[in-house]
């Protein structure tokens, strides 16, 4: 089977190489790196000339690019995937964007006889790298079914989570608020922790393994004791993902009152500086307000 890729950002780039450590041929393209571009291509891919050149060589398209309208510009725009697109063709769409781009770039799709799936991803750059993201796929089943496979050489699950288009993406947008206040309310913990004089590494150790420990924990406080915060999925990401999950809710008439209230520590953080932080970097709006760093040697 012959693969289009286009995106090779810092979840792209490791999505496209397990591609072709699995075995699968593989033609790539991103508009803005010339350098992740021969990267993949030094790891065994083909390099081709535009997001139309990609889809007219190949049966199966994966994009994974920033947003609603980088997925639009890919797929619709000039020189986008259905100019060299053959009907028959399967765009899966891998970014995460807002549930109804979702709905209207597959209408569009379905105009020219091309097949779409919307899967976005959970687990950030360490998963990426190491082929075990969680993927939700929303679309035709019998279309997840065909390429359940290949999705499996880029994550460790791949759930069907709806017929219509839009699914996969309304249930990343649940993964993202609970990721959001999750991280929110360890980085409250903690600094509570340490305001009144406790080691932080000692209540990471004394909770991690009870009803409050979790993934996010396990992942994020380690970073947030370090001072690590070398993005592994960016404060800006999240915000775009925030803002979906609060424009979806609003459409719906869905209250997200702890989403609007993580939004705005997010926005803190964009508008002084830390918008390419990890999304661990949460602590530092709490070591503002609180005057109180939490870190290993906070203690």
């Amino acid at each position: 089977m012959k693969v289009g890729f286009i995106g090779l950002g810092i979840m792209g780039r490791p999505m496209c190489k397990n591609l072709l450590k699995a075995g699968y041929e593989v033609v790539a393209f991103t508009p803005n790196s010339k350098d992740a571009l021969a990267d993949v291509v030094a790891c065994g891919a083909s390099a081709a000339k535009s997001n139309a050149d990609v889809a007219a060589n190949c049966e199966v398209v994966v994009t994974m690019v920033p947003n609603s309208p980088h997925v639009r510009a890919a797929v619709l725009g000039k020189d986008g995937i259905l100019e060299g697109a053959k009907p028959g063709l399967t765009v899966i769409d891998m970014s995460s964007i807002a549930p109804l781009e979702s709905k209207a770039i597959a209408k569009e799709c379905e105009k020219k006889g091309v097949n779409m799936l919307d899967c976005p991803v959970s687990g950030g750059e360490p998963k990426a790298i190491n082929g075990t993201l969680s993927i939700m796929c929303g679309g035709p089943k019998e279309i997840f079914e065909k390429y359940k496979d290949l999705l499996l050489a880029m994550g460790s699950s791949a759930v069907h989570c709806g017929e219509g288009h839009g699914a996969g993406n309304t249930v990343k947008l649940a993964n993202q608020i609970i990721v959001a206040a999750n991280i929110a309310a360890c980085a409250e913990a903690y600094s509570l922790s340490t305001m009144a004089g406790v080691d932080p590494r000692q209540v990471f150790n004394a909770i991690r393994g009870g009803l409050a420990g979790s993934t996010v924990m396990d992942a994020k406080v380690p970073m947030m004791m370090a001072g690590d915060f070398k993005p592994g999925f960016r404060i800006d990401l999240h915000i775009k993902d925030l803002n979906n999950a609060l424009d979806t809710g609003h459409g719906l008439g869905a209250p997200l009152l702890l989403t609007a209230q993580v939004q705005e520590m997010l926005y803190w953080l964009h508008n002084n500086g830390c918008g390419n932080d990890d999304h661990s970097a949460i602590v530092k709006y709490y070591e503002h307000i609180s005057g109180t760093p939490v870190r290993e040697d906070a203690v």
